[in-house]
């Protein structure tokens, strides 16, 4: 344990030596959030939300790409000091080489997807144009990514069953691509909902992943250990930026690759059931955004007064900074209650 928590120190300290010029440097490339209207899925105007919003233009919103770039290289530095030094990378699955693919390809691919998107928004290039992606597109690309990945999950990793604690463990062959695919894609976007306010999708990801470390640790798995660790001190440090008043954002390279990766660390770690309840915030922010947007759709009236449900709350006169910490304090029995689910047989 004491190799990850150094490799979790290292990423700290790099990380929170690269962040302040980082951010200076964004600031230099005017990588920061426009001042402008925000529309829904609709098209409709979202006046809400820009409200409660509007105070943060100019803040960059890059924090997701010094976080993945730095610790990709430190994952891969630690696996090639591992490999030197001839300490074995135990895994729980026929490859050790598929396993790191498969998290580092999540990591990656959705944070590419991401960073276009935070282009297209900052510099406004018009979905008529090549660059620019409306939000269907948006999604079917994810769902293409997403079903990439669920079908090495099943291929290359054998994986094809869930467990359900006090039922057993069920096998669900080829549907398993199927259900992995649209926990990747449902939380890839819930991590980009819940990123509202300052410290609060970074801060719920610190709980979740905490949880997933401990799991990870529970049964051996080198690869995913090491890789949330270095991880976990590279989310640490940016909190320390994050917090109210920001001055540093994620973006959507940060919360769709986050998101993403949560989810398949998640079912790497065969916590399907626990993942859920371990990142049961994103999950009441993803399900109050799509039931409001399936009223709207369906019954033409919205089904609450405004969502996501933090969104809910600064309606209803909680400032940014109380938001946070409960949700933060509710994430932890989060996490505790889904490490007790988790360990259920």
């Amino acid at each position: 344990m004491s190799l990850y928590l150094f490799a979790t120190l290292i990423s700290f300290f790099i990380h929170f030596t690269l962040i302040i010029p980082f951010i200076n440097f964004l600031y230099k490339v005017k990588f920061q959030r426009a001042l402008q209207k925000t529309k829904d899925v609709f098209n409709k105007p979202t006046p809400i939300f820009d409200r409660f919003h509007k105070h943060k233009t100019g803040t960059p919103v890059g924090g997701g790409i010094l976080i993945v770039l730095t610790t990709v290289f430190l994952f891969l530095l630690f696996i090639l000091l591992f490999i030197l030094f001839n300490r074995p990378i135990l895994t729980n699955y026929p490859s050790v080489i598929a396993e790191i693919k498969i998290i580092l390809f999540t990591f990656i691919s959705f944070a590419f997807l991401g960073i276009y998107d935070d282009l297209s928004k900052i510099f406004r290039w018009k979905s008529e144009q090549f660059f620019g992606l409306r939000i269907r597109h948006k999604l079917v690309i994810e769902i293409v990514l997403a079903f990439i990945i669920a079908y090495w999950l099943f291929s290359d990793l054998h994986i094809d069953i869930i467990h359900v604690p006090f039922f057993g463990v069920f096998k669900i062959s080829y549907f398993y691509i199927l259900f992995a695919g649209f926990v990747i894609v449902a939380f890839a976007n819930a991590v980009n909902v819940t990123d509202g306010l300052d410290g609060l999708a970074s801060g719920v990801l610190v709980f979740a992943l905490t949880g997933f470390w401990v799991i990870a640790k529970s049964i051996i798995d080198v690869p995913t250990s090491l890789f949330i660790g270095i991880w976990l001190g590279g989310l640490v440090a940016f909190l320390y930026f994050n917090i109210y008043p920001a001055r540093i954002w994620l973006g959507d390279t940060g919360s769709l690759s986050f998101g993403a990766t949560l989810a398949v660390i998640g079912l790497v770690l065969g916590k399907s059931f626990a993942l859920p309840i371990i990142g049961g915030v994103f999950l009441i922010e993803i399900a109050t955004s799509f039931f409001q947007l399936m009223s709207k759709k369906f019954r033409h009236k919205k089904l609450f007064p405004v969502a996501p449900f933090h969104l809910w709350l600064q309606l209803k006169g909680w400032e940014e900074p109380k938001i946070v910490m409960r949700l933060w304090i509710i994430s932890i029995i989060f996490v505790v209650f889904g490490l007790m689910v988790a360990f259920m047989k």
